[in-house]
């Protein structure tokens, strides 16, 4: 630090915002300073918590006077590692910078703060007749800004698609601590390069988000979901290709038999008896017609033997009982010390890249447990590898690292990419070059040289 001992940075900190917004106790310093992902030790020298724009300017023009290391805490839901202080940085978190606006019913947006959690955005625009479709299990706890810095998709994606598609405006602190009022919310803006969506997808690296002008949509009626046995991998992409062809899917998921078993040990019920290898979940809007091609196509998907069994819902609670199947595997594989990994390729490639993967595991490494889930329908699989218990969580981890070099290895090999939506971070970054080429990776750099040329944003993050 250029010139502040420890009790100097407190007093500097402590000028900048209220003092008990300015904590260095061990149980915040632990809680703020990691995310979900387990391999790294937090260790920051404080976290402070704004409730303003100016707030965030004055701490990051600070750091750039004494070569502070800042690192952005959201809901702490990443998976890659984003959002670690293991190195005595400070930890900002946006917990008390959780306002959401009123829904502009006109132009259907929200405004909203970066701590506003993605759970109560979704029930805003609800209240006002609107949708925002950004979707996923940790709904409950990630943070918007947190969402926009990982560029978040979740199950909705096949119909509504990422994060990015639905912020029309940002409001950002530089690293260098100048206010940028990016887009505006405008729909059309032809004014040359867009930054918004330079830091859509940053990881904090080039500033801090302090508020977003997120898109709405009209709600989905009634939904509807089937979940399916499914007797191969070949025959899902099937599956996926006759419900496309005979109604609009909102989402497309699918999990291992080794999955449904797992959260069937943990209080759910199995959705039939027969068992399969795999299980997807579709769901779509009921209309008129939507019970006869439904029935239509599964009775065209059994007549293939691509499908075992299958059951729909008959109501809301059936759905989410349904969706729970899939949606509490993440909780529940946390239990076993899962190494995750969220990884992508064209859904054509889907069957092909999963088989490769699952021959590499079995012969390199046969005593770890496979649970594969994901977002089929856009081409996004979540391997989870669970931690035998004979290993330590240090040598787990270390084994991981080698599994990860084979999986990537085989996702270059099909063009896919080495996250599909958790980001970079530390986990990944060594990676990087498996999707990002060097020339691509060198222009990273140089915008990043460009909006924090100091380096103090989430140093060490992303960029190898």
């Amino acid at each position: 630090m250029l010139g502040l001992g420890r009790q100097e940075l407190m007093s500097a900190l402590c000028h900048i915002f209220d003092q008990d917004k300015v904590r260095d106790d061990q149980t915040t310093l632990q809680s703020h300073g990691c995310d979900t992902t387990k391999a790294y030790t937090a260790a920051p020298q404080a976290v402070v918590f704004p409730t303003t724009t100016e707030q965030v300017q004055a701490l990051v023009l600070l750091a750039n006077a004494h070569q502070l290391s800042l690192v952005p805490s959201g809901g702490r839901t990443g998976l890659s590692g984003g959002a670690v202080a293991s190195n005595n940085e400070i930890v900002v978190s946006f917990d008390y910078m959780n306002a959401i606006g009123d829904v502009n019913t006109i132009d259907q947006t929200v405004t909203v703060q970066p701590g506003a959690i993605t759970q109560l955005v979704q029930q805003a625009a609800e209240h006002a007749g609107l949708y925002y479709p950004v979707d996923f299990a940790s709904s409950g706890s990630s943070h918007i800004g947190g969402n926009i810095a990982t560029n978040a998709g979740g199950i909705k994606v096949i119909r509504y698609g990422m994060t990015r598609d639905w912020v029309l405006g940002l409001k950002v602190v530089t690293g260098t601590g100048a206010i940028l009022n990016l887009n505006k919310g405008l729909i059309k803006n032809n004014t040359g390069y867009d930054f918004r969506h330079l830091f859509i997808g940053s990881e904090g690296t080039l500033g801090f988000i302090v508020e977003a002008t997120l898109g709405l949509t009209q709600p989905p009626n009634n939904l509807t979901a089937v979940v399916l046995g499914i007797s191969s991998m070949d025959g899902i992409m099937n599956v996926l290709q006759t419900f496309q062809n005979s109604i609009t899917l909102t989402a497309f998921e699918f999990f291992s038999e080794s999955g449904l078993s797992l959260v069937t040990q943990h209080g759910l019920n199995r959705p039939f008896d027969a068992k399969a290898p795999f299980y997807v979940l579709l769901e779509y809007e009921q209309t008129a017609d939507a019970d006869a091609l439904v029935m239509a196509a599964f009775e065209q998907c059994m007549e293939n033997a691509w499908v075992v069994d299958g059951v729909i819902s008959q109501n809301e609670t059936q759905l989410q009982t349904l969706w729970a199947l899939r949606e509490n595997l993440s909780e529940t594989c946390a239990a076993y010390t899962p190494y995750k990994n969220d990884i992508s390729v064209k859904v054509s490639d889907v069957p092909t890249f999963l088989a490769e993967i699952d021959a590499v595991i079995a012969v390199g490494y046969p005593d770890f447990a496979i649970v594969w889930w994901g977002h089929i329908g856009d081409g996004n699989l979540h391997l989870n590898i669970l931690k035998p218990e004979h290993l330590t969580k240090t040598d787990f981890f270390d084994a991981c690292k080698r599994v990860n070099k084979d999986v990537f290895d085989i996702v270059e090999r099909f063009g896919g990419s080495v996250s599909a939506e958790h980001g970079v971070g530390l986990l990944k970054k060594e990676y990087l070059h498996h999707t990002r080429s060097a020339a691509d990776i060198a222009l990273m750099h140089g915008v990043k040289a460009v909006f924090d040329p100091q380096g103090i944003m989430n140093p060490g993050k992303m960029l190898p």
